[in-house]
């Protein structure tokens, strides 16, 4: 009867699984994802890519589709810069960002604010692969033929209030990032898609400078 009960729960784990993300099943037991990953992301110094974000609202029927060039360098350095459809820079080097737009200009650190250390660390750990270690997140790990999913559900008060879950698309082909999907529990979403992505080039560090 216990072997039933058993068979019976995962059956119905499995059937929702499929149904919250279509071609996606729930992988048991993920060790070996882990490990894979972990290990492509120790050898992953830098980063240099485009990117496309796509962002839905509830309130309208059409996507807000952006796009620019994305750089990281580890540990702690990023730069986002939106060319399309406006100018717009973003650059976060350890606790200080700099915010650049046409009008204005701000440089803020994140010590001074807990909320935005916590945004701007969730920046980095999505895109160096330590959000899967957070103690901020509960995570289940998905798969189809080409990628996995890890969906990241937030247990910290604060982010649960800035995102019902964040979901890092993951190639199994080289175990990096090419997608991470933002979910707000209004209904909004933000989606950055990352192409002609180019790993371990040389990035001059004044890419990350904030003066």
């Amino acid at each position: 009867m216990r072997k039933l009960v058993l068979i019976g729960m995962l059956w119905i784990t499995a059937i929702a699984a499929k149904a919250q993300y279509p071609g996606y099943t729930l992988l048991r037991d993920a060790s070996s994802f882990q490990t894979q990953f972990a290990a492509a992301s120790q050898k992953t110094n830098t980063i240099k890519s485009d990117f496309v974000q796509e962002k839905t609202l509830s309130l309208l029927a059409e996507k807000i589709v952006s796009k620019g060039k994305f750089w990281f360098k580890k540990e702690n350095a990023v730069r986002m810069e939106y060319t399309q459809p406006f100018q717009y820079l973003m650059i976060i080097n350890g606790s200080n960002v700099y915010i650049k737009d046409s009008q204005k200009e701000n440089k803020i650190s994140t010590k001074s604010n807990k909320l935005f250390q916590q945004i701007n660390k969730i920046m980095i750990d999505c895109v160096n692969g330590k959000a899967l270690q957070s103690s901020d997140f509960k995570v289940k790990i998905f798969e189809d033929k080409t990628t996995f999913m890890a969906e990241l559900s937030p247990v910290n008060k604060n982010l649960k209030t800035l995102f019902s879950n964040i979901n890092m698309i993951i190639e199994k082909k080289d175990y990096a990032v090419s997608r991470i999907e933002m979910h707000e529990p209004s209904g909004d979403n933000t989606t950055i898609h990352f192409v002609n992505r180019q790993f371990n080039t040389q990035l001059a560090d004044a890419l990350f400078a904030i003066r």
